[in-house]
């Protein structure tokens, strides 16, 4: 059994969770989130995140606009919309009585 490929699976699972909770206070572009999470210790890369976020707003989660920059080509920032604010409140509930359980059954002795 390869623990590297079960450690993966378990961060692709809560990815998505992370990408919304991220943009919950305020747009960002994808390199300012692929930043936060690689600041949070969560190693992913751009290749995992493009198709994500494009998931997460075909779903109607996530919306973008274009802004101009002075370093480069226009970046594209994304910001949750009001269903995926829903979205995520329903997940940060989920996520506590997950984490609960698998706390519960983890530290057991």
């Amino acid at each position: 059994m390869n623990i590297e490929n079960t450690k993966a699976q378990m961060r692709k699972g809560v990815l998505e969770f992370c990408i919304l909770s991220v943009l919950k206070e305020k747009e960002a572009y994808t390199s300012e989130i692929l930043d936060t999470l690689k600041n949070a210790k969560l190693l992913v890369v751009e290749g995992t995140v493009y198709p994500l976020l494009t998931r997460l707003k075909n779903d109607g989660l996530l919306n973008y606009r274009w802004e101009e920059s002075t370093s480069g080509p226009p970046r594209k920032y994304y910001a949750l919309t009001e269903i995926g604010k829903q979205f995520l409140t329903e997940l940060n509930g989920t996520w506590a009585e997950l984490s609960n359980a698998v706390n519960t059954i983890t530290n057991q002795n």
